[in-house]
């Protein structure tokens, strides 16, 4: 394969698309917002499927994407989580809401070809986590919590519970979750457990929290990318003979006012061959180093107040000969990864969204009902008492949109299969001069602009393109970006560490 490695680009200015005055749900993409250092810019959508090496073919299974061939359930009791995470049959099963097992410290057995996932940010396993045993393949753990089995042993020696352990499996996904406070690994992956992507999870206030080995066979293949290790004593990772460590885009950040002090960064055990790539280390002690018989070959990472070792040896690998794979700026990673590690509101939904037949459909081609979607909303029924729908076909539409007070209820559906298909799109900003006089101002500068009630948006993309660089000298270049970040967790933490473990 050839290797296919981009660098994500940021707009040099992107601004508020959308101003919500009344009631409103949306499911889209909002493309706008600060300049890129206060507003990181996230995918358009989160795949479904895993990418790095848990998306290669190997061992006769071809990627991982988990229950997607099986039916579809969603439990809210151990009872039932249990139930289908054992099943022979693929599963993809919504957590929805706190689930906490009644033996603490008990590590649900995962079965293959299953996707456990976390409906919205409610899902959380408490007090217990998973494990996956030889040979299980095929399994998607994503979009949840799993916290507190910790019970005051902070060396993990007396206790092996877990948020997740792998023995000898392949083909795993790890990807969006947030792990927390257990009593022994946030993430064990050992006995050549192979084919693994873990990305874009959170790893906070834990002494252990990513061991990899546990074995002498130098064979696994591992992809370790987009993770905020935040508080974390050791194991960040290390990596113990692994054929193919590719670390890229992580955080590890040491905060200097915490309980928690970090021994050590990335750790390339025995005889890893490690890849590091545009990751951002902050207060870390010995960010990354190798033993004397393993490779490790860094590039473009910051450090930021770091102390002791910072060394390569070897020649490292080429992630690009086994996967295509994107990077984002290591300056970039913090803000990235503080905005898009851990559980997501637009993941898990809880049950599948129905696709009801449009009430009119927009298209720029004329094929639909309207051209644009200005006109198809005033085509909306005054003051209608029911949902109305408008479709509106991939494309991109040039135009700002007034949702008025006097159109509740409707619902605007791209039509494409994701939000990127479906763009809409213009380019003022606050100090645009408008026709009439004056100029728009931050909240008259929107895109797309809600003020009736029960409005719900999905499958789109809403964006303000106004170019800052060729405006350089107009005033007012903010606009409106109404924003919620994620819920926080800030339970007490665990006592200080004592001396560092391996």
């Amino acid at each position: 394969m050839t290797s296919h490695i981009q660098r994500r680009r940021r707009p040099l200015t992107l601004f508020a698309a959308l101003t919500v005055l009344g009631g409103a749900l949306f499911a889209g993409h909002v493309a706008g917002g600060e300049p890129a250092a206060a507003a990181p810019v996230l995918p358009a959508a989160w795949p479904a499927e895993a990418d790095g090496f848990a998306s290669v073919n190997a061992l006769g299974q071809d990627g991982t994407y988990g229950g997607r061939d099986g039916e579809t359930v969603t439990v809210t009791t151990e009872e039932e989580l249990v139930r289908y995470a054992t099943a022979e049959e693929p599963y993809t099963i919504r957590v929805a809401g706190a689930i906490t097992l009644a033996d603490k410290g008990t590590e649900i057995r995962v079965a293959s070809d299953k996707t456990i996932v976390g409906v919205g940010t409610g899902g959380e396993i408490v007090e217990g986590g998973f494990f996956l045993g030889e040979g299980v393949h095929n399994v998607i753990i994503r979009n949840l919590t799993i916290r507190d089995t910790y019970d005051g042993e902070w060396d993990g020696k007396e206790n092996d519970w877990d948020a997740i352990q792998l023995d000898g499996a392949h083909h795993v996904w790890i990807d969006h979750n947030h792990l927390t406070r257990m009593e022994d690994g946030l993430i064990d992956s050992r006995k050549d457990t192979t084919y693994l992507t873990v990305s874009w999870n959170k790893l906070s206030q834990h002494n252990k929290a990513f061991g990899i080995g546990w074995t002498e066979n130098v064979t696994a293949d591992i992809t370790i990318h987009h993770n905020w290790f935040h508080e974390t004593q050791q194991r960040n990772p290390s990596a113990d003979n692994i054929a193919h460590a590719h670390l890229y885009n992580n955080y590890l950040q040491d905060d200097p006012a915490g309980e928690v002090r970090s021994a050590y960064g990335n750790w390339a055990r025995g005889a890893t061959n490690m890849v590091l790539e545009n990751s951002y280390f902050e207060n870390v002690r010995d960010p990354y180093f190798p033993d004397p018989d393993a490779q490790l070959v860094q590039r473009g990472s910051v450090l930021v107040n770091t102390t002791g070792r910072a060394e390569t040896q070897g020649e490292g690998f080429d992630p690009g000969d086994f996967y295509d794979y994107t990077l984002d700026p290591a300056e970039d990673v913090p803000a990235l990864l503080r905005e898009g590690t851990g559980p997501r509101a637009d993941l898990g939904t809880a049950e599948p969204v129905a696709e009801e037949e449009p009430d009119l459909v927009v298209a720029a081609d004329g094929s639909g009902d309207h051209t644009t979607v200005t006109a198809a909303v005033a085509a909306v029924p005054a003051d209608n008492d029911a949902p109305f729908t408008i479709g509106v076909r991939p494309g991109v539409y040039r135009e700002t949109v007034l949702v008025p007070r006097d159109r509740p209820h409707l619902r605007l559906v791209g039509l494409g299969d994701s939000a990127a298909d479906v763009t809409i799109v213009y380019d003022n900003s606050a100090g645009t001069e408008r026709p009439d006089g004056g100029t728009y101002g931050t909240s008259g500068s929107a895109t797309f602009t809600v003020e009736a009630d029960d409005f719900q948006a999905r499958r789109l993309t809403f964006a303000n393109d106004f170019d800052e660089l060729a405006h350089a000298d107009q005033p007012g270049h903010q606009a409106a970006a109404p924003t919620a970040p994620p819920a926080a967790m800030s339970p007490p933490p665990p006592p200080s560490p004592s001396t560092p473990g391996s």
